[in-house]
Parts: structure tokens; sequence; C-alpha cells
């Protein structure tokens, strides 16, 4: 009964640390800063009723400290009443749910929301928002896999599908791919190599990128769901880019194509994210740990107390087999290694400033 109540809150509290942070920063918000705060807050879900005594507030005190040295500072109205342009667009898609024989048993239309980075020559980076929440990370499968622990991840956007060949020579003026192909994902790429495209990406576009933690790359996957796939109790080639030819589950026999496919050739999952399952492996920003014992709780990457030689790779690949695609699998490779199985996609954090 307040589980509502306690998600209210929660919003609330969230809005007033974000316009904290954004006086601390600016003694005056220009308006990009407004316009950033009011985006916030519908991304929230909450209404200008709702936020009006927290800027009164917050606002009221930096006037009386700042009125004679910044007569400029913006009031209350000013901040809740000025129309911002909208900085995300919907897209719809289809998710499939499939029955323990692979068989399709539901589709259902969707909607989220997602911004498109300019990434140069033409190229652009579509961006998903995922909303924040609580999941339950891992499985009883695999002793890699546990234990099963929960943990709660802010929200964030994450690439729409893995890094594509010309979004990755966009930025870096190279194609190392060996499977070549524009709409192709990216791979022989070093988890060093990505981190580096991540701060080149970030310098162009004034933007924070990095790869995901491993509990956010999870949570992306699962979409709410509990199954070991995002599409039910197994997966087809129908849905996934795998070695199909070893079932999983109920499944039947499939396809096993021996190289990468274009992004987004299946079905998403409910947050609008493809290829979570397959094509390739996806770099983490997490050192290896063999078990979940002591890992953190907040989605933030795991990089203390852990094996440095190794990073965590996420999601299976076109050469592994359907069991290696599971929402909780994870694997490692060593950060300087680069194989034609591992790509990455991308993460933006949501904070002021953002846009």
């Amino acid at each position: 009964m307040l589980q509502p109540y306690r998600e209210y809150q929660r919003k609330l509290q969230e809005y007033e640390d974000t316009l904290v942070e954004a006086l601390q920063t600016e003694k005056s918000l220009s308006q990009r800063t407004l316009d950033d705060l009011k985006d916030y807050q519908q991304h929230l879900a909450l209404l200008d009723e709702d936020v009006n005594p927290i800027a009164t507030k917050l606002l009221g005190e930096s006037l009386t400290l700042y009125l004679k040295e910044l007569p400029q500072f913006p009031t209350p109205n000013l901040l809740l009443s000025s129309p911002p342009q909208k900085l995300t667009q919907p897209f719809e898609f289809e998710v499939i749910t499939v029955n323990p024989q692979g068989k399709e048993q539901s589709r259902e239309r969707k909607r989220a929301e997602y911004f498109a980075e300019d990434v140069g020559n033409g190229v652009t980076l579509d961006m998903v928002a995922i909303p924040g929440g609580t999941f339950q990370m891992g499985s009883g499968e695999n002793d890699r896999e546990k234990p099963i622990h929960t943990v709660t991840v802010p929200p964030f956007f994450i690439g729409k599908y893995p890094l594509t060949q010309a979004q990755y020579e966009a930025i870096v003026g190279t194609n190392p791919a060996k499977f070549k192909g524009s709409k192709r994902p990216v791979e022989k790429v070093s988890w060093e190599e990505a981190i580096v495209f991540c701060t080149q990406l970030s310098q162009k576009t004034g933007k924070t990128y990095r790869l995901p933690s491993e509990a956010e790359w999870e949570y992306a996957c699962r979409a709410s769901t509990t199954t070991s796939f995002h599409f039910g109790a197994t997966i087809t080639s129908d849905l996934v880019n795998c070695r199909a030819t070893n079932p999983y589950g109920d499944a039947p026999k499939g396809e096993y194509r021996e190289q990468t496919t274009d992004v987004g050739s299946f079905p998403p999952n409910a947050f609008g994210l493809y290829d979570m399952h397959g094509n390739v492996w996806e770099w983490c920003a997490d050192h290896w740990h063999e078990t979940y014992k002591a890992a953190p709780t907040d989605g933030s990457a795991w990089t203390t107390n852990g094996n440095n030689e190794n990073r965590v790779v996420r999601g299976g690949s076109w050469s592994r087999t359907p069991v290696s695609c599971r929402s909780a699998r994870r694997y490692y490779v060593a950060p300087a290694d680069r194989y034609n199985l591992v790509g990455f996609r991308v993460v933006c954090s949501v904070f002021p400033g953002l846009f």
C-alpha cells in the first residue's frame, strides 16, 4: 500500500537533489539548465504542483543570499513555466515473448524515448532512455551468477544497438572489424580501445559517455523480465544471431550464421534495445570477479578487489550457443585483447546539463 507513496517521495527527493546540484554549479541558472531541469521533471513524471514547493524553497533561499549580487537570478515561476524544447523523441516497437519451445506466445506494441547523437559523417547514435528501478541480478544456473542479489539502478541512456562500424569509424577514423558492414557491430576492439572511443565521443559531444556497468547491462537486457532471456524461457535463430544448432531448453535446432549481422535485425526487448542476446559480446566497465559475493547494489561498476587482468563481457555472440547468451551469463576477456566476437555499446548518464 505504501509503495506508490514511497516512489513519489523518492522522485521528489531526486528532483530536489538535482536542483541543489544545479544551484551549486551555477549561481545564476542558465536557460539551458532551466530547460534541462524541466525535462528532468517530466522524466520523473512530476507535475508543476509537485515541484513548486521545492523550487520555491531553494530559489527563495538563493534569492535571499544573492539578491544584490545577482539581480538577474531566475524566479521559481520562470523555472517552472518556461517551455522547454523536448530533448528526446518517442519510438515504437514490437516486443515478442515465446513459450518454452521457442514459439511466439505474444506480441505487444511498446513505446520508449531516445535522442539521436550526431557523431559526424552523417552518422547518428541512438541513445534510449532507461528508467531507474530495482531488479534481481544473477541466477542460480551458474556459480559465477551467484548469489542472486537486489540492485537498484539509477536512470541512464544506453545505445539502442551495439556500436556499429560506421559509428566507430566516424569518431576514431578506422574500422578494425573482420566482418565488414557499416551497420554491423564493430568488433576486434579491445576494452582499452572502447574506453578511448568513449573519451573521444565525450570530447566531441560535451556529454559523458562510458561503458555500462555490469549491473546496468543486465538491468537493460532483462527489461523487467526474470526469465533466462528477455524473450522468455528460450531463444531461437529467428530471434537471435547465435550458434542455434545447440538449442537451449526445449527449443528446436536452428541456424548458425558464422558471422555478425546488421544491428537491429532481430526483435528488441521491452526497453527498445536490440541485440542484447547474441551477435557480439559487449564490454562492461567492471573488473572480473568470480562471483557476486560483496558486489555493489547501487548499479555502479565493480572495479575493486577483483581480477584486474580481465574485464567483464556480457550477452553472448554469433559464435556462442544460446546458453551463453542468457541475460545473466557473464564472461571475461583481457582488456588488451581483440576478438571478432566482442564489441560494445555505450551509456550516457542522466544529469543536469546532459544536453
